[in-house]
């Protein structure tokens, strides 16, 4: 967040990309938990993206007003409503797009998921949350394809991830031809290592550091929230 107020135009460009990909799905499943088609929410959530980023708005949000996800959301309310009231909505792509997101894979990801009880103003907590941890497992991954380690990762991610279906210990660490002790090792070093990369999403979306340790906080109870416990 503090990175779209750069001097550097490409610091800024690269900050402000980041920031749009990492709410454009929490943002589009909110407009669809709301009552909004697939081609409307995708058609109000670029729109908004683009006003945003043309008026300058991100470099401008006041961290005196609250989190920056907070205002985000009220701000995609505000522009939801004009929208409706003048009647009128651009259509989809045109010129005024400035970043390319896959709306048809949303669609589908967003068709995939139940049905669910909970406000769309709780889901998208659960969105954001969700897309910050797969930022994190992501450029995890990145970093050990970078070492040479991808095979111990991916063998390593159901347990990393706490997936119900995860492999004991002694059946990963057969399958590495490693010890069940190297296994525990590992994984314990990729949890730290997470742990540091979702602090970092999450700071990057702050333009207050001081509010970090109650945005992960929140992350937590999010995913705790979904099913998740992390």
């Amino acid at each position: 967040m503090l990175a779209t107020g750069a001097e550097s135009p490409a610091t800024r460009s690269a900050a402000l990309e980041e920031l749009c990909r990492t709410y454009w799905y929490p943002l589009y499943a909110y407009a669809r938990r709301s009552g909004s088609s697939h081609d409307d929410a995708a058609d109000l959530v670029q729109q908004f993206f683009a006003m945003l980023l043309e008026r300058g708005d991100f470099e401008r949000a006041d961290p005196a007003r609250g989190r920056f996800r907070s205002w985000l959301l009220t701000a995609l309310r505000n522009f939801a409503a004009n929208q409706r009231e003048r009647r009128r909505a651009l259509k989809r792509g045109g010129e005024r797009v400035l970043l390319s997101f896959d709306a048809d894979e949303a669609d589908t990801r967003f068709a995939s998921e139940p049905a669910d009880p909970r406000t769309p103003e709780l889901l998208f907590e659960w969105h954001w949350a969700k897309s910050v941890l797969e930022r994190a497992l992501e450029r995890l991954g990145a970093e050990q394809a970078r070492i040479g380690r991808s095979a111990h990762f991916e063998a390593l991610l159901p347990a990393l991830a706490e997936a119900p279906d995860a492999a004991p210990h002694a059946a990963v660490a057969a399958r590495l031809a490693v010890s069940e002790n190297s296994i525990k090792v590992a994984l314990h070093r990729l949890r730290k290592r997470l742990g540091e990369l979702v602090r970092d999403e999450v700071s990057a979306t702050l333009s207050n550091p001081a509010e970090l340790d109650d945005e992960l906080l929140r992350l937590r109870e999010a995913l705790r929230a979904g099913g998740e416990t992390r």
